[in-house]
Formats: C-alpha cells, sequence, structure tokens
C-alpha cells in the first residue's frame, strides 16, 4: 500500500473534530483511519492561529495598560 496524502481542509477537519467537539484523538484516529502520530502532528500545525495571534494579542494590551497606568499615576 502506498503512501497516502490527506487535503488540508481534511486535516483541519479532523483537528476540529479534537479541539472543538471534544472528541478524543483515538476515537478520531480509529474513525478516521489515521495515525495518532499524524493527528498530533496536525492538531500542532492546524489549531495554532498563525503567527501565534493570540500571545501576540495577549502582549500588546499588557503594554497598553502598563502604560494606561503609568500615566494615571503621575
Amino acid at each position: 500500500m502506498g503512501k497516502v496524502y490527506f487535503s488540508n481542509d481534511f486535516k483541519r477537519d479532523a483537528v476540529a473534530l479534537i479541539t472543538k467537539r471534544g472528541c478524543p484523538v483515538a476515537e478520531v484516529s480509529k474513525r478516521l483511519g489515521v495515525s495518532l502520530h499524524s493527528l498530533y502532528a496536525w492538531k500542532k500545525k492546524f489549531s495554532q492561529p498563525p503567527g501565534g495571534g493570540d500571545n501576540a494579542e495577549i502582549r500588546r494590551l499588557k503594554r497598553d495598560l502598563t502604560r494606561s497606568t503609568r500615566n494615571a499615576t503621575s
């Protein structure tokens, strides 16, 4: 049997089953015929926003809060 390639849409849908619907990884693996290793790799790749958007936003908000707090106490 040759190597099977899955589309990015398929991978995103599989990750959504795990992250949004809360299905166990082992269950999704069996249902879709995908290895656990592949699912964890896809989860790592597709469940994070590009460029770490959440972390960047949190850092920006913390800077704004610090700046506002300094201005209010001056």
